[in-house]
């Protein structure tokens, strides 16, 4: 029954369950398991269409309680004032199962019914006195701009000439009485006012100056105040015009245009005391309504603090009931038990916590009658669960995000955890770095508590969710920033060097001379600064990348034999393992061992030159057996090299054969035999045991007919062959791309360090020999300039492009050699996830 520790090396042990569960407790039953959330259930009305399902109604009418909830959270986010909203753990729950669940359920649809009705209510109020008040405020305006207007217009003397004189008369014969008529032209000739959207002014002094043929007059001004939309809360900017023309055809011309182009007209008299007494009429209407939506404003925050108080726990119930309500829809109904049926994928060492749940479930209902909980027997791959905590969280989600584990399968994940902050770190060596993101991420880990219950930017909550990821890398980034002795592009002294620099010579020129002492731990100080410093370092990363990959690769390959010996598939081992191991260690093993040879001796007391690795593995392939004396790295060298080929030659046909092979003859053993299977095109009768007979019997039905369906299905023979020369073909070729692919080790981190010295070089170097309170000043800035651009472009720009190469190697170069990841992941029923599904 998995009484084993749980473990991440593989998936969780998993049993294909079903329930018998009475109709009066199904509800509190389902609600119990989506607190514990480790159930599976499974369809088993998958014919059905949602809409004829058992318990649509119960949805329906969770969702007109869901869009009302969500109506509640969309006025509480456009209120102008903040409307706290009390936090689901400090509110009281709201009981949902047991005896009053019913009556609770009703009673909250009751409650979201009237806080709609009443909010619904009084934002019509709210938006019918807001647009009210916008038609007074406007007409205010109006009232004072065309006063202001007619009051200049009185106060000045006209330049036009007026048609009142008689048209037989000279042209100045009647000067004297043009004054006469000055003051009766603005009573004459009729106007238009109103307000217009203040970037529609434009167009419409256009359209109007071509409508009318230029017989207008036309005086515009702005309006200092926006006016806002109480129902969008955007803010429109708007002009008060006044348009004078004469004759009734071009006034209704005027209104026509004004009309079409959004504007709002006004019925302002000519008279100076009427507009007066207009005026101080529209002001006070405007003072008793603003009185009045202000109050209504009021009212409407009160209605929004008391939902406030209440919305955590509605969104909270109403997720609950639909989600409780969809599950139930996949259940079967069995009509003469008078029960659900229901099936679902457990973890098996949960049994017990599931037995506790029923039962609880039942006392909580107020019934005597159990739920019946059995396990069937089924061979249909069950889904991958594997358990994680915040610390394996964010490594086993960078392995499902490549494909989620078949059910058994050895999980990559667990040894993430190591492998890949430490890849990561090969490339983003420096222990100032590595400390920046270190205590970057010991912060996220101190505040989590306090950031899980807020709401993160999508940027901040990525950083948060991989805080234990971040903090092995900078802990990893330490380790080999010690390894290559590097801080900020420095070097430590931290134990005595092996070299020391004697005087110069005439030249300038400074060698190096051992000093018999051997630096414990990293590379030795006296290599930085070195004229062939980076020609060191260059060779040492390079030659290390290739020693890790190879490691790295094979540690993947041997993944294969813990999943050949759980699935008992023991031709793998002989057909696949074993020759691949053969083919991989006999050329690039052999590349390793080479490295670490010539590492191993003092070519200062040998007579030959250190031979080039890589012209000694191609002549290895080119020129078999053949060895430069003068390139020989050890004796016997040709002998073992052709040994060595030959091996890797021969691993070619026995990965492209053996298998295949084997398979032929096990098909044609069967068939001999005269087996046939369930699924053959012949048909025949349908031969069933006892067992099946009384699991059918028992409600096992649909378990059976899916286990029918979805039978191992027979492959060609020619199907296998295919896919063993595919298989065989990727894996000789990945062998030797993967290999160069590890070099990017070497690249990166050898563009780390180069980018970090030259940050160093161009900013606090050259300010380090200043002096004075301006020296001091100017370093100060430069130090912080300098510390930014470590953070923002070495340790997050960089430490992305790291991230990102070492996931590449863990999913391309280390799980090809051993992970299918063909399974599907375990989704139970669960309401702690029902947020984040959201």
């Amino acid at each position: 029954m998995g009484d084993d520790y749980p473990t991440l090396f593989r998936s969780e042990e998993m049993s294909l369950m079903q329930f018998l569960i009475p109709t009066e407790v199904a509800h509190d039953t389902v609600a119990e398991l989506g607190e514990l959330g480790n159930v599976q259930f499974k369809d088993l009305n998958p014919t059905v269409n949602p809409f004829q399902r058992s318990f649509v109604g119960e949805i329906r009418r969770t969702d007109e309680m869901a869009r009302r909830v969500r109506f509640f959270e969309s006025q509480i986010q456009k209120e102008k004032d903040v409307v706290p909203i009390r936090p689901l753990y400090d509110s009281a729950p709201l009981v949902t199962v047991g005896p009053s669940a019913a009556h609770n359920i009703d009673g909250l649809d009751v409650t979201l019914a009237g806080h709609e009705t009443r909010l619904g209510q009084m934002n019509d109020s709210y938006k019918t006195l807001s647009e009210r008040t916008r038609e007074l405020v406007e007409a205010r305006h109006v009232l004072r701009e065309t006063a202001v207007f007619f009051e200049k217009a009185e106060t000045q003397q006209t330049d036009i000439r007026t048609s009142f004189d008689d048209s037989s008369a000279p042209l100045l014969q009647h000067d004297d009485r043009e004054q006469q008529y000055l003051s009766s032209v603005q009573f004459d000739l009729e106007f238009v006012a109103g307000t217009i959207d203040r970037t529609r002014i434009s167009t419409f002094e256009r359209v109007l100056w071509r409508v009318l043929r230029g017989n207008l007059y036309m005086n515009h001004t702005d309006i200092t105040e926006p006016f806002v939309d109480p129902a969008t809360g955007t803010e429109t900017r708007k002009n008060v015009f006044i348009i004078f023309a004469h004759g009734d055809a071009l006034l209704a011309k005027i209104r026509k245009v004004a009309e079409s182009m959004g504007a709002t007209l006004y019925p302002i008299d000519a008279n100076a005391d009427k507009r007066s007494d207009s005026l101080r009429e529209v002001t006070a209407r405007l003072e008793d309504l603003e009185t009045v939506l202000y109050n209504t404003g009021l009212n409407r925050r009160s209605e929004l603090l008391r939902i406030g108080e209440n919305l955590a726990r509605w969104q909270d119930v109403v997720r609950k009931e639909k989600a409780i309500y969809e599950t139930m829809n996949l259940f079967n109904y069995d009509v003469r038990r008078k029960t659900l049926v229901a099936e679902g994928w457990v973890p098996t060492r949960d049994f017990a916590m599931i037995h506790m749940a029923l039962r609880h479930a039942t006392e909580e209902s107020g019934t005597s009658v159990v739920p019946i909980l059995q396990e069937l027997h089924t061979s249909k791959t069950p889904p991958t669960f594997t358990r994680t905590n915040k610390f394996s969280e964010g490594f086993q989600t960078i392995m499902d995000a490549y494909g989620i584990a078949t059910y058994q399968e050895v999980n990559p994940g667990l040894f993430a955890i190591v492998t890949f902050p430490f890849l990561f770190a090969v490339m983003f060596g420096d222990i100032g770095h590595g400390l920046i993101i270190f205590f970057a991420a010991l912060y996220m880990i101190f505040q989590e508590k306090k950031w899980a219950r807020q709401e993160l930017n999508e940027i901040v909550g990525q950083f948060f969710y991989g805080r234990y990821i971040i903090l092995l890398m900078g802990m990893f980034s330490v380790y080999t920033g010690l390894m290559y002795n590097d801080i900020f592009s420095k070097s430590l002294h931290i134990w005595h060097s092996g070299w020391d620099f004697p005087e110069p010579a005439s030249n300038g020129a400074s060698y190096a001379v051992s000093n018999g002492h051997m630096y414990p731990f990293g590379v030795d100080p006296a290599w930085h600064g070195a004229d062939n410093g980076l020609m060191f370092t260059n060779s040492y990363k390079m030659k290390m990348s290739i020693v890790l990959g190879v490691i790295h690769m094979t540690f993947a390959l041997c993944l294969q034999l813990p999943n050949h010996i759980k699935f008992k598939r023991p031709l793998d081992i002989y057909a696949n393992f074993i020759p691949q191991m053969i083919f991989l260690q006999s050329i690039f093993g052999y590349l390793v061992v080479c490295i670490l040879y010539k590492w191993s001796i003092d070519w200062s007391t040998r007579d030959t030159e250190p031979p080039s690795l890589l012209n000694m593995l191609i002549a290895m392939i080119l020129s078999p057996g053949k060895v430069d004396a003068t390139a020989q790295l050890y004796r016997g060298q040709g002998f073992i090299q052709v040994v060595l080929l030959l091996l890797a030659v021969v691993c070619v046909p026995w990965m492209l054969c053996m298998k295949p092979y084997f398979q032929w003859k096990e098909m044609q053993m069967i068939q001999g035999q005269g087996y046939v299977g369930l699924g053959h095109r012949n048909g025949g009768p349908r031969e069933s045991t006892d067992e099946v007979l009384e699991n059918e019997e028992e409600g096992n039905g649909r378990a059976i007919v899916e286990e029918m369906e979805e039978e191992h299905e027979q492959h060609d023979f020619s199907e296998v062959v295919i896919h063993q020369i595919i298989h065989t073909i990727e894996f000789c070729l990945g062998c030797i791309s993967h290999t160069a692919s590890y070099l990017r080790l070497w690249a990166l981190s050898l563009a780390h360090a180069q980018l970090s010295e030259v940050l160093w070089s161009m900013t606090i170097e050259k300010f380090l020999g200043l002096s004075g309170i301006f020296g001091t000043i100017a370093l100060v800035m430069v130090v912080v300039f300098w510390f930014s651009a470590t953070v923002f472009i070495l340790c997050l720009m960089e430490g992305l492009s790291a991230f990102l190469h070492a996931l590449r190697l863990h999913w391309v170069e280390a799980n090809s050699k051993h992970y299918q990841g063909e399974g599907y992941l375990f989704m139970p029923l669960s309401f702690a996830k029902l947020d984040e599904k959201e």
